[in-house]
């Protein structure tokens, strides 16, 4: 049996803190560094993806719904400062990790969500 999108976020009372438009800004803004980061996303069905360092294509594919969270892997001190600061200027709602940062598609509705 199939499980939809809105039957996993009914049954375990999540709700979107993303739209489009971030994810696309999340995108571009990795695009344009000259060493973009790893990234790996979590989706509502428990699935994770491998990781990956294309951003253009492959962070693309398969649209944004049902995304729980984007891991987002830097590999300097330098590189993690970068991305810090590019999060901060999107806004973006999330956490900061020991391996880089996380940033939430999705929360749930005890959580508190802080915002970059």
């Amino acid at each position: 049996m199939l499980i939809c999108q809105e039957q996993i976020l009914e049954v375990r009372m999540l709700y979107s803190c993303m739209n489009n438009t971030k994810w696309n800004e999340i995108r571009g803004a990795m695009v344009s560094m000259e060493s973009p980061p790893l990234w790996k996303i979590t989706f509502l069905n428990g699935y994770e993806s491998a990781v990956d360092g294309e951003w253009f294509y492959h962070f693309t594919e398969g649209g944004y719904l049902d995304i729980q969270y984007l891991d987002i892997l830097t590999n300097s001190v330098e590189q993690h400062a970068t991305v810090g600061t590019i999060l901060r200027a999107i806004h973006l709602p999330g956490i900061e990790t020991s391996i880089g940062y996380r940033i939430l598609g999705h929360a749930d509705s005890v959580s508190d969500v802080d915002y970059f």
